[in-house]
């Protein structure tokens, strides 16, 4: 009978894991919750953070779309021609493009460290 009563014994102590396997299956558990909801927090405010910054370049680029326009023709009633005062503008935004194509690489970094710097904020 003894005998018999220390292999029930046994068979209960090999059945019931010890109070530290759960400990650790607990933690386990919080830290994949806890990773999915930082993984959630990061991805919402770089979306958000996109959101806002498209809709400030849209804006950005309608503002400049209709100074140039009024500029433009500003330009053509002082020259009193339509195709001059645009092309004036057309010259000056090739101006911009050829500056930038030669200053490319060192404005790649920048931006670059820009992007990075605004991703992991």
């Amino acid at each position: 009978m003894i005998r018999d009563r220390s292999i029930l014994l046994m068979e209960e102590k090999k059945e019931t894991p010890p109070p530290i396997i759960d400990q650790v299956k607990a933690y386990v558990e919080t830290q994949l919750e806890l990773t999915k909801l930082e993984a959630v927090e990061k991805g919402s405010k770089f979306l958000a953070g996109f959101v806002v910054d498209l809709i400030i370049g849209v804006c950005f680029v309608l503002g400049f779309l209709f100074i140039s326009l009024a500029l433009a023709l500003l330009i053509s009633r002082l020259l009193g021609s339509y195709w001059a005062g645009f092309g004036c503008m057309a010259a000056l935004y090739l101006i911009i493009a050829f500056i930038v194509i030669k200053r490319k690489d060192k404005l790649r970094p920048t931006l670059t460290n820009l992007f990075i710097r605004n991703f992991f904020k």
